[in-house]
């Protein structure tokens, strides 16, 4: 896969997909720059070879119709401080006034588009769509590497309309990382798989049986594993559809040799909230009505005994309801111990990422990927179809 170094990009137009899906707070304030820090080089290298640079991105969720609060206005202005230049941005992501703007640039300027996303037609990869976008550019770099896992338009559709097209760096850097961690691993390799849900990281947690030395599992999912191993969870959260498929996953990974750790202990609570009344049970004696909230400190030791022997740890999804402090320390125990490790250590995923923030191991993993389903779908051993569109 090519990536902009590889091509002459000084004078063309070129259309950069990046996420700039950041959280903001209610004045619109930027509260977490990573996405926009991570490609800055790429923007920077654009600029530096007198590229003229259009980028574009999706704010939020606005369904295809035009919301104010999502608009990039905010992140323009962080962009302009960033590079000491104003980042004008574009009324619309296509139209005439946004042809124009561009048609207006010269060599080693920037523009910014408005939110791809508040056009429906951006999220069904319509083509018509996907050229107009095309007509703004002479060459197409994809740097979006969190949203390289979904076909639309301006990830997949617009490469049909654009000759020239490569990879940024963030999202080389992002599949060199994970090729290093998984398919040639410096091992023992230990995946940690946390969060909510079993339904969205079964086919990951499966396909990476075959890949790993040990799996830890924690999070709500566990729950899940627990309750198909026959223990009364209480009120915890589970998804009783995948009881079965949890059991055989168990089953499968027995057959295989594979090591699969659950949750010894958790801290249980009443109700989901801070203040809840919570305590510090094993698996067999969570109370009724009560839920598991946190992994709890004897499977804290458990799995940071398995960590200590590892020499690649991937990390996606928290061990907890980790936002809340009484329910923080299982996943604050683990954060520190793969910060501290020897190991290559990636952590994927937005919920991860802010955890090892949190508890202040940020600095200390070694790489922070920028993508959770993305990341996700390369577990699960599919191909990206950004990725699969600039190799076409």
């Amino acid at each position: 896969m090519q990536t902009i170094r590889d091509l002459k990009i000084g004078g063309k137009r070129v259309l950069i997909r990046v996420d700039f899906n950041v959280p903001m707070d209610e004045a619109g304030n930027i509260t977490d720059d990573l996405r926009i820090q991570t490609v800055m080089p790429t923007i920077e290298y654009a600029l530096s070879q007198k590229a003229r640079v259009i980028l574009c991105s999706h704010m939020g969720r606005p369904k295809g119709k035009r919301i104010e609060k999502y608009s990039l206005t905010p992140v323009a202005r962080y962009l302009s401080e960033l590079l000491d230049r104003t980042v004008p941005l574009a009324p619309d992501c296509v139209g005439s006034a946004t042809e124009k703007m561009v048609a207006a640039m010269k060599d080693g300027d920037i523009i910014l588009l408005e939110n791809l996303r508040f056009h429906a037609e951006e999220q069904k990869n319509d083509l018509e769509f996907a050229e107009q976008l095309a007509r703004l550019a002479d060459v197409y770099i994809n740097n979006a590497f969190a949203v390289s896992h979904r076909a639309h338009a301006s990830v997949v559709g617009v490469t049909t309309y654009v000759a020239e097209k490569a990879a940024g760096f963030l999202l080389q850097k992002e599949l060199d990382y994970f090729h290093r961690s998984v398919d040639n691993p410096v091992r023992p390799l230990i995946a940690i798989v946390g969060g909510a849900k079993v339904s969205s990281k079964l086919g990951a947690l499966t396909n990476m049986l075959d890949k790993v030395d040990a799996m830890l599992i924690g999070g709500a999912m566990a729950n899940t594993f627990l309750k198909g191993q026959g223990y009364s969870v209480g009120a915890s959260k589970v998804e009783d559809d995948l009881l079965q498929e949890a059991s055989r996953f168990l089953a499968d990974a027995g057959a295989k040799g594979a090591k699969v750790y659950l949750p010894v202990d958790v801290i249980a609570a009443d109700s989901f909230s801070a203040g809840a009344v919570n305590k510090q049970v094993t698996i067999q004696d969570i109370p009724e009505g009560w839920m598991a909230l946190d992994i709890g400190p004897a499977s804290a030791i458990c799995f940071q005994e398995v960590l200590a022997d590892a020499r690649t740890i991937i990390w996606n999804g928290p061990m907890g309801a980790f936002e809340m402090d009484p329910f923080a320390q299982g996943t604050r125990a683990l954060a520190h111990t793969v910060a501290t490790s020897h190991a290559l250590s990636i952590t994927g995923g937005g919920d991860s990422n802010a955890a090892v923030k949190k508890f202040g191991e940020a600095e200390n993993i070694s790489y922070m990927s920028t993508g959770g389903g993305a990341f996700l779908m390369l577990m699960e051993g599919k191909e990206l179809p950004g990725v699969v569109a600039l190799e076409n």
